[in-house]
């Protein structure tokens, strides 16, 4: 039989168990985090009707989208999780809480060409506040402090998240005069950091036609560098959205230390205006201080009316997506992973050096229940396999249970850490073994460069 070569698909990623289990440890510090502010969990389904996911779509959104058809359904993989929260709070608006609080760390698929740092298959990790009919902007000011508790759990600390408030934003291009091409603008704005001021004065004028006064007038205020309440302040009592942004952010900056983020890790940005057009108010992007050619890591905002495409129901929200499985190719690529992280599958193996394996059982079972990973290896191997077989793995701690041991009440636990030996009592060395292990299992998954 001709033998089928193995291979992942472009833009998907698979990775070893040292690497899986930082990832996992990444993950698991997202829903640690989420949950201390009151998060629930939600796990929507991979595949939704086309017609559902499909509803704000069109464009390039749907060239990306993967869809199946089987009979007469018309389906197709999630390509975010924002669309799959709107379908269920309109379907259970009914039956939920609100402000409803929720995060989902999931896949979702894009059929977009794999590149450098871009995935077809991704886990994304999103957390929403809806509110029903309205919804306060004290929300809007938690947000950052959500994105710093989380990156300061994965070990990371220098990222500054860039706020922002698209109302300003929209004001500011009525009353400058530009017409039927805001939408136009303001993605053009977005691309300011990408692309520079000076091919952002000129695609305003030259490619969108914005008048050169309009265009200066844009651009004095999304490079402007000192406190951005002053600009803020000359264009005061002109425009009703504008006038409306500038205060929703005096709210978010007032109260955004308060809920712990220090000034050194935000700041008013107010060339920030993310490219999708739902958004409508407080507009958030984290970049990494060392490198921010990489762009948003986490980004988001508010937004007037979440379900709109399948209820008539105002719901309002605000809420922020990372790119998980992105952010973790960007860590690795950069050699910021946590080499001193335990990612072995067993805090202990025990080698028996008996036929009778009863005490090596009920020892494996006692350490289970102190919360050890164990493992017992009673393969007809020599001593020196064995001992490399857990060296491999990296797990910390080999047990012998000899017929010394046995005949002692004692068990030998060698530290594969540091090569020390040690015979004592199971309790006094168990007891041991789980204070090195939640040390070890309490590292941060990333490391930065001194």
């Amino acid at each position: 039989m001709e033998k089928i070569k193995p291979r992942t698909l472009s833009g998907f990623m698979e990775l070893l168990p040292p690497q899986q289990v930082i990832f996992d440890t990444m993950s698991r510090k997202l829903r640690d985090s989420f949950s201390l502010y009151g998060f629930t969990p939600l796990d929507t389904p991979l595949m939704e009707a086309a017609e559902i996911l499909l509803a704000k779509g069109g464009g390039e959104t749907e060239k990306q989208v993967y869809r199946i058809r089987k009979g007469d359904n018309d389906l197709a993989l999630r390509y975010e999780l924002t669309a799959s929260l709107a379908k269920y709070v309109a379907l259970n608006s009914g039956r939920l809480t609100f402000p409803f609080r929720r995060y989902e760390i999931g896949k979702v698929y894009r059929g977009e060409r794999a590149q450098r740092g871009r995935f077809r298959e991704f886990y994304q990790a999103d957390i929403d506040i809806i509110g029903d009919g309205s919804l306060d902007i004290i929300n809007d000011a938690e947000i950052p402090s959500i994105i710093y508790r989380c990156f300061k759990s994965f070990g990371l600390e220098r990222f500054v998240i860039n706020i922002n408030n698209r109302k300003l934003l929209g004001g500011l291009f009525d009353i400058v005069g530009v017409g039927d091409a805001s939408v136009d603008v303001m993605r053009a704005v977005d691309k300011l950091d990408k692309i520079g001021a000076e091919k952002l004065s000129e695609m305003l004028t030259e490619e969108i036609g914005v008048r050169k006064e309009a265009a200066d007038e844009i651009m004095a205020f999304v490079t402007y560098r000192g406190d951005p309440f002053e600009m803020m302040d000359r264009y005061r009592g002109k425009n009703e959205t504008f006038d409306a942004g500038a205060d929703e952010l005096g709210v978010v900056k007032r109260h955004i230390t308060g809920f712990g983020v220090p000034e050194t890790h935000f700041r008013i940005n107010p060339s920030i205006a993310r490219g999708l057009d739902y958004y409508t108010g407080t507009v958030y992007e984290t970049i990494m201080t060392d490198y921010p050619q990489i762009g948003s890591v986490c980004g988001g905002g508010r937004y007037d009316n979440l379900a709109e495409y399948y209820t008539d129901k105002k719901l309002p929200g605000v809420g922020i997506s990372m790119g998980l499985t992105r952010l973790f190719h960007i860590l690795q690529e950069q050699g910021l992973l946590n080499d001193e992280v335990l990612t072995a599958p067993a805090d202990v193996l025990i080698i028996p050096m008996t036929e009778d394996l009863s005490h090596s059982v009920a020892l494996a079972t006692s350490m289970r229940a102190e919360g050890l990973r164990v493992q017992i290896h009673n393969e007809s191997r020599k001593f020196k396999v064995k001992l490399s077989y857990a060296d491999k793995q990296g797990i910390p701690f080999v047990v012998f249970m000899g017929e010394d041991e046995i005949n002692g009440g004692m068990i030998t636990v060698k530290d594969m850490l540091d090569g020390k030996q040690t015979t004592a009592s199971a309790g006094i060395l168990t007891a041991g073994i789980c204070e090195k292990v939640a040390d070890l299992r309490n590292k941060a998954p990333i490391r930065e460069n001194s």
